[in-house]
Protein backbone atom coordinates (compact mmCIF):
# COMPACT_ATOMS: atom_id res chain seq x y z
CA UNK A 1 0.00 0.00 0.00
CA UNK A 2 3.23 2.39 0.27
CA UNK A 3 1.91 3.84 -3.71
CA UNK A 4 -1.24 4.63 -2.08
CA UNK A 5 -1.54 8.53 -1.96
CA UNK A 6 -2.20 9.90 1.04
CA UNK A 7 -5.57 11.76 1.27
CA UNK A 8 -6.35 14.40 4.02
CA UNK A 9 -10.21 14.26 5.38
CA UNK A 10 -12.22 16.98 4.06
CA UNK A 11 -16.15 16.94 5.14
CA UNK A 12 -18.97 14.61 5.88
CA UNK A 13 -22.30 15.75 3.95
CA UNK A 14 -25.62 15.04 5.37
CA UNK A 15 -28.86 16.38 4.22
CA UNK A 16 -31.14 18.94 6.32
CA UNK A 17 -34.98 20.02 6.25
CA UNK A 18 -34.09 23.18 7.32
CA UNK A 19 -30.88 24.72 6.50
CA UNK A 20 -30.80 27.65 9.24
CA UNK A 21 -31.67 25.68 11.83
CA UNK A 22 -29.12 22.84 11.14
CA UNK A 23 -26.50 26.15 10.83
CA UNK A 24 -27.69 27.40 14.24
CA UNK A 25 -27.59 24.04 15.95
CA UNK A 26 -24.33 23.30 15.33
CA UNK A 27 -23.02 26.95 15.77
CA UNK A 28 -24.74 27.47 19.37
CA UNK A 29 -24.50 24.03 20.97
CA UNK A 30 -21.04 23.02 19.68
CA UNK A 31 -19.56 26.47 18.99
CA UNK A 32 -18.55 25.85 15.05
CA UNK A 33 -18.79 28.63 12.98
CA UNK A 34 -20.04 28.44 9.38
CA UNK A 35 -17.37 28.32 7.14
CA UNK A 36 -19.38 28.95 3.49
CA UNK A 37 -22.13 28.76 1.99
CA UNK A 38 -23.24 28.21 -1.75
CA UNK A 39 -26.59 28.44 -3.13
CA UNK A 40 -27.34 26.63 -6.80
CA UNK A 41 -30.33 28.00 -7.70
CA UNK A 42 -30.14 25.64 -10.70
CA UNK A 43 -29.65 22.50 -8.75
CA UNK A 44 -32.10 23.44 -6.50
CA UNK A 45 -30.13 23.29 -3.16
CA UNK A 46 -27.89 24.95 -1.01
CA UNK A 47 -24.47 23.82 1.01
CA UNK A 48 -23.22 25.51 4.29
CA UNK A 49 -20.22 24.32 6.10
CA UNK A 50 -19.60 24.42 9.32
CA UNK A 51 -16.90 23.07 11.56
CA UNK A 52 -13.76 24.67 13.70
CA UNK A 53 -11.67 25.64 11.88
CA UNK A 54 -11.56 25.21 8.15
CA UNK A 55 -10.43 22.83 6.08
CA UNK A 56 -7.18 25.02 5.56
CA UNK A 57 -6.37 24.85 9.41
CA UNK A 58 -6.48 20.37 8.72
CA UNK A 59 -10.24 20.22 10.39
CA UNK A 60 -12.91 18.19 8.64
CA UNK A 61 -15.86 20.03 8.40
CA UNK A 62 -19.43 19.23 8.39
CA UNK A 63 -21.46 20.08 5.00
CA UNK A 64 -24.85 20.78 5.57
CA UNK A 65 -27.03 20.14 2.46
CA UNK A 66 -30.42 21.55 1.85
CA UNK A 67 -32.64 20.71 -1.17
CA UNK A 68 -34.93 23.23 -1.94
CA UNK A 69 -38.92 21.38 -0.87
CA UNK A 70 -37.36 18.84 0.97
CA UNK A 71 -38.11 19.30 5.06
CA UNK A 72 -37.33 15.84 6.00
CA UNK A 73 -35.46 12.79 5.31
CA UNK A 74 -35.31 8.40 5.90
CA UNK A 75 -32.16 8.49 7.33
CA UNK A 76 -31.82 4.56 7.29
CA UNK A 77 -30.06 2.46 9.01
CA UNK A 78 -26.44 2.55 7.70
CA UNK A 79 -25.01 6.30 8.80
CA UNK A 80 -23.75 5.83 12.70
CA UNK A 81 -22.94 8.88 14.16
CA UNK A 82 -21.03 12.40 13.87
CA UNK A 83 -17.99 12.38 16.75
CA UNK A 84 -16.72 15.72 18.32
CA UNK A 85 -14.48 15.56 21.60
CA UNK A 86 -15.07 17.69 24.43
CA UNK A 87 -12.87 18.84 27.59
CA UNK A 88 -16.60 17.51 29.91
CA UNK A 89 -19.09 15.40 28.01
CA UNK A 90 -21.55 15.59 31.39
CA UNK A 91 -20.84 19.45 31.22
CA UNK A 92 -21.49 19.65 27.51
CA UNK A 93 -24.52 17.34 27.73
CA UNK A 94 -26.24 19.92 30.38
CA UNK A 95 -24.96 22.77 28.51
CA UNK A 96 -26.45 21.40 25.61
CA UNK A 97 -30.31 20.26 27.41
CA UNK A 98 -29.99 23.70 28.73
CA UNK A 99 -30.10 25.60 25.42
CA UNK A 100 -33.12 23.39 24.23
CA UNK A 101 -30.62 20.65 22.82
CA UNK A 102 -31.85 16.77 23.00
CA UNK A 103 -29.64 14.13 25.03
CA UNK A 104 -30.21 10.82 23.85
CA UNK A 105 -27.92 9.08 26.37
CA UNK A 106 -26.14 10.19 29.24
CA UNK A 107 -22.75 11.01 29.75
CA UNK A 108 -20.92 8.23 30.92
CA UNK A 109 -18.33 4.99 30.23
CA UNK A 110 -18.59 3.27 26.64
CA UNK A 111 -19.65 -0.20 27.04
CA UNK A 112 -16.60 -2.02 27.86
CA UNK A 113 -14.42 0.71 28.30
CA UNK A 114 -13.53 3.58 30.47
CA UNK A 115 -13.75 6.23 27.97
CA UNK A 116 -16.54 8.70 28.76
CA UNK A 117 -19.32 9.50 25.79
CA UNK A 118 -22.48 10.64 25.96
CA UNK A 119 -25.10 11.13 22.67
CA UNK A 120 -27.08 13.72 21.74
CA UNK A 121 -29.45 14.65 18.81
CA UNK A 122 -29.55 17.18 16.16
CA UNK A 123 -32.87 18.75 14.25
CA UNK A 124 -32.84 16.49 11.78
CA UNK A 125 -32.35 13.60 14.06
CA UNK A 126 -28.94 12.40 13.38
CA UNK A 127 -27.09 11.30 16.32
CA UNK A 128 -23.85 13.29 17.92
CA UNK A 129 -21.20 11.05 19.68
CA UNK A 130 -19.56 13.22 22.60
CA UNK A 131 -16.46 11.90 23.53
CA UNK A 132 -14.33 13.25 26.56
CA UNK A 133 -11.02 14.59 25.54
Amino acid sequence: MSDTPKGKFLHTMIRVGDLDRSVEFYTRMFGMRELRRRDVPEGKYTLSFVGYGGNEAGEGEIELTYNYGVDKYDLGGAFGHLAIGVPDVAGACEAIRSAGGKVVREAGPVQHGTTIIAFVEDPDGYKIELIQR
